[in-house]
């Protein structure tokens, strides 16, 4: 529980390393170990991924390959009897850098903003093409602001309140193990011919272990929205919306973060030359480019509780 094999002092030492290196120098330009396990896990998929009746197994036999050794590698390490505790708490603060996202969504995010308070409509097109999968090409403002705010508010759970979960459960092999599946589902969990049954695995192997970090993102969206009506709106957005969306961790989070922001999100949204209706997120107004750094405001501000929440526990679980 919490890192229990280290003192407080350590824990409290990893936790807030791997926050810090991720603040200070954000994701790895070169060499990112995640960079390196997609080459892995799309070299394993075009191995096994083939048609025939046996294509669910193949994806989990593909799951296991390539989640499994690297997670156990990491606990073995980390539980080498001859690392000092500063040695374990600096590779447990290292690791958590390395899956941590927050940094990334506020390089990758705001430029969209900038672009937008600008008038530069095809840089932020393009911007915001590099994180979401709809169809840029021809959205305006508010289509864009709304495509970059839905996407920090879900990847605030992915990419960094996940993480933190899985760390507080399990330290570096928890959070490795947290993100590689999630990665595998960013590339394999797909409702296409070719993903379908070999990616189901990896969906719902997500699906499981976002349950928990999920609801929480969502209570704590809740809990910082300004003032008391906010809260009660985005628990009531939550409890109305989140069950219309297909996936069951990715409707709380969005509906309490759009709830919690006061905007209208959802809806329209185009793929592939074809507008899709989606089901409503929030209630307010229509996304605007302002929203986009409320939104990062949201996300970071709702690190911080976590990890005060986390050294809280850990120091009442050691020292009560």
């Amino acid at each position: 529980m919490l890192l229990a094999s280290l003192e407080w002092n350590f824990f409290a030492a990893a936790l807030l390393g791997g926050v810090l290196l991720d603040a200070l120098l954000g994701e790895a330009s070169r060499f990112h170990p995640l960079v390196g396990f997609g080459r892995l896990a799309g070299a394993i998929e075009a191995r096994l991924n083939r048609p025939g009746p046996a294509r669910i197994a193949r994806g989990a036999a593909a799951w296991t390959l390539a989640v499994l050794p690297l997670s156990m590698l990491a606990a073995l390490v980390c539980a080498l009897p001859a690392l000092p505790p500063a040695a374990q708490a600096a590779l447990h603060a290292l690791v958590l850098y390395f899956c941590l996202g927050l940094r990334s969504l506020r390089d990758h995010m705001l430029p969209i903003w900038r672009a937008l308070r600008a008038a530069d409509l095809t840089g932020a097109r393009a911007l915001t093409a590099r994180i979401v999968s709809r169809d840029t090409r021809h959205a305006g403002e508010s289509d864009l602001a709304k495509a970059a705010t839905e996407s920090m508010l879900e990847n605030g759970n992915d990419a960094v309140f996940g993480t933190l979960f899985w760390f507080a459960v399990g330290g570096a092999p928890g959070a490795l193990l947290f993100r590689l599946a999630n990665t595998l589902d960013a590339m394999w969990g797909y409702r296409t011919e070719r993903f379908n049954l070999f990616g189901r695995v990896a969906a719902r192997i997500d699906d499981a272990l976002n349950f928990l970090p999920a609801r929480l993102t969502a209570i704590s969206y809740a809990l910082l929205a300004p003032g008391a009506a906010g809260t009660r709106r985005a628990l009531a957005c939550w409890r109305r919306q989140a069950p219309a969306w297909s996936s069951p961790n990715a409707g709380p989070v969005m509906a309490s973060g759009a709830g919690a922001l006061g905007l209208q999100l959802g809806g329209a949204a185009s793929y592939d030359g074809e507008i899709e209706q989606r089901p409503p997120l929030g209630e307010g107004t229509p996304a605007s480019a302002a929203d986009i750094p409320r939104a990062w405001r949201l996300v970071r501000n709702t690190t911080w509780l976590w990890v005060a929440v986390m050294l809280a526990i850990a120091y009442g679980a050691q020292y009560a």
